[in-house]
């Protein structure tokens, strides 16, 4: 059975020390332990032995002398790893991101695009619609329960039976099959959708 590495403790010395004194005064043993020097220069060190090591950690307070703005605006920084961040949709600026500024080989932002830019007004009905709205009569907003009802309707007063076979009444039934069709395919899926959603 193999045996791990035992690992090193938490107060062993920094295997990067330069071997040196202590740097607190009057102190002959080695400086085996960095700490910080302050807050703007925490690259740069002080080597104490572990007794002034600790003294100096209990005593070191990374706040001290911040205002109480100041340290809100170090905790915000914090959260984001001091690195700048902006609002979604804007490159560190005050513009949203262009064509030049990005490559899209699938397209697919530009079809996020073209989705924006298809919102479109409620009260409006889809341009898919619009025809079939106006073969049936109806206006928009509509609901699926009075597309049918509006069908039965048409149906029943342009069969060819009900008109003695007329090749015109024949015609307009297709057109108006063709019409319910479209609008109970779009009404059904929408409610689906809403259902589901």
């Amino acid at each position: 059975m193999m045996r791990r590495p035992p690992r090193p403790r938490a107060y062993a010395p920094d295997p990067a020390a330069p071997g040196r004194a202590c740097d607190s005064p009057d102190c002959p043993a080695a400086g085996e332990y960095r700490a910080p020097k302050s807050r703007t220069h925490l690259n740069d060190y002080y080597w104490f032995c572990l007794a002034h090591v600790r003294a100096y950690n209990a005593g070191w307070d990374y706040y001290k002398g911040m205002s109480p703005s100041e340290v809100e605006a170090e905790l915000r920084a914090d959260t984001s790893w001091q690195r700048p961040t902006w609002p979604l949709g804007h490159g560190g600026g005050t513009t949203a991101w262009d064509d030049d500024m990005l490559r899209d080989p699938l397209h697919v932002l530009a079809a996020g695009r073209a989705n924006q830019a298809g919102r479109r007004d409620p009260q409006k009905p889809p341009s898919e619609l619009r025809e079939p709205l106006a073969t049936l009569g109806l206006s928009w907003p509509v609901t699926l329960d009075v597309v049918k009802s509006r069908y039965k309707e048409l149906a029943k007063r342009h069969h060819p039976d009900a008109n003695g076979g007329s090749r015109d009444a024949e015609e307009r039934l297709k057109t108006i099959n063709l019409a319910y069709a479209a609008l109970r395919s779009r009404l059904g899926n929408t409610a689906r959708m809403a259902a589901t959603g």
